[in-house]
Order: structure tokens, then sequence, then C-alpha cells
């Protein structure tokens, strides 16, 4: 695959960094189909060739159940070409949610539903992980809309430790920037499949990710900024490790249209 060293320096640094991984770890991958669990999904699985700590992969996509249904075919192709097992949960959460409860505001109660279906399904596979694919990106914007609609200074952590459940969460791309991903996605060819999801692409972090995007073209280096104030003020597990160089230089590109 294009682009692998580049997308397993991240992942592996991240994970290092992080102490995610222990010998024999079985661990699920959320596999929502879009690029970044898509991307996550093959840098585990090439990881898993050589990492000193053994562990075990598979995915697990949860099946929202909208009206037209979704073809998961490619990604179980992709599964077995890369021989990660793959199971798909069925849910009705798209009915309850827009047919039954009509919900004005879906995507906080749908993303608390997503995560239940997801973190039970790996409980039951015996699973003692579950990694997601959140990146770099995602965590300047998740702290910018704590910040600008709650008032709050917080993130997502790196490793969350799920003790109801028994599980971990573990985000192995914080450290990858987006365009990495998409340029990743791309260039491989990625079964990605678009959400027929009706608030996709209209959401409040849609909206934080193009005002950075816009506030960047004036201030080379915003996010970079951003993630690091998050790192030395030790927000929600996040530490100053000065392993970024590589972010720092992304972030003084000039932003993507």
């Amino acid at each position: 695959m294009e682009n692998m060293k580049r997308i397993l320096s991240y992942t592996r640094r991240g994970i290092d960094d992080y102490n995610m991984i222990q010998e024999g770890d079985k661990i699920a991958v959320g596999v929502s189909a879009g690029k970044d669990s898509l991307t996550l999904l093959c840098a585990m699985a090439y990881l898993r060739r050589f990492y000193p700590k053994k562990f075990e992969l598979i995915a697990i996509t949860v099946d929202m159940g909208f009206d037209e249904g979704m073809d998961f075919g490619p990604i179980q192709r992709l599964c077995e070409e890369l021989d990660v097992p793959y199971h798909i949960v069925p849910t009705q959460i798209y009915k309850i949610i827009f047919d039954v409860r009509k919900e004005a505001n879906p995507c906080s109660l749908c993303a608390k539903m997503r995560r239940g279906a997801l973190h039970n399904a790996a409980k039951e596979l015996g699973c003692t992980s579950v990694a997601l694919g959140h990146h770099f990106d995602d965590v300047v914007e998740t702290f910018m809309l704590n910040l600008f609609f709650e008032g709050r200074l917080g993130c997502f952590s790196p490793v969350t430790e799920l003790s109801r459940v028994g599980i971990k969460l573990i985000r192995p791309m914080i450290y990858m920037p987006e365009k990495d991903v998409a340029e990743f996605a791309r260039k491989n060819q990625l079964p990605v499949i678009s959400s027929p999801c009706p608030a996709d692409k209209n959401t409040e972090r849609e909206e934080m990710k193009q005002l950075l995007r816009s506030l960047e073209r004036g201030n080379k280096g915003l996010r970079y900024r951003i993630f690091g104030a998050i790192c030395r003020g030790e927000l929600d597990g996040f530490r100053e490790l000065g392993r970024m160089e590589g972010i720092k230089k992304y972030s003084e590109d000039e932003p993507k249209e």
C-alpha cells in the first residue's frame, strides 16, 4: 500500500507514547466505513506483523439500519485481504432516532448509541480494547467545540478505561494529520462509503473545521499550537512528549481548501 510507512510512523508513535497495546491484547477496530477508520484498520493490520507486543485484531461495523441499506461487501473484501475477521452488528439506531424519537439534534444520541453497540459487541467477542480512528485534527476540533459550545477546557483521551464494560478505548492516530489520512485513503482506493445520514456534513464539527481552516490561513501553525497547549496542559491524559516534529511541519504548510 502507498504511503504505509508514513501512516505507520504516526500510528506507532501514538501507540508507544501512550502505551496503548499490551502483550496478548485482542483489539477491535471500530469501522464506520469512513476514511479515518479504514486507514486505521490498514495501519493496525500492517503493524500487527512486526510490533514487539503481539496482539489479535478484528474489525466491527455497527450497521445503523438506514432505510436504503449500506453495502459492506467492499469492506468485507478489504478485511479478507488484510486477514482481519470482520463482524457487522445490526441495529435499528436510525429508525429509533429519526422515526420514533424524531430528534431535532440527533448527533449526540446517535453517537452514544453507536458507542454502546460497538463496546458491547467488542466485549462479547472477547476483546480487551477498541481502537477508534480519531486523528490530530479531531483532537483540535473537539477541544475547540468544547470551548465554544460548552465553555470548558477538555477533549477525548488518548486512552480511556471503560470499567463498566471491562475494555479500554485507544486512539492510535492522534498524531496523524487529516490530510495524510485522506491522501492514504485516496491513493490506495479504500472502499469509503458515504454516510446516508441526513445530518452528515451539517454539524457543529463541520462548522468548526471550516472556522479553523479559515483562521489558519492568516495564522500558520494554529492547529499545532492548540494541540501543543492541550499536551502542555495535560488535558484528559495528553502529555507533552516532544515527538511532534512531523505534525509541526504539516501545520506550518498552507491549509488545504
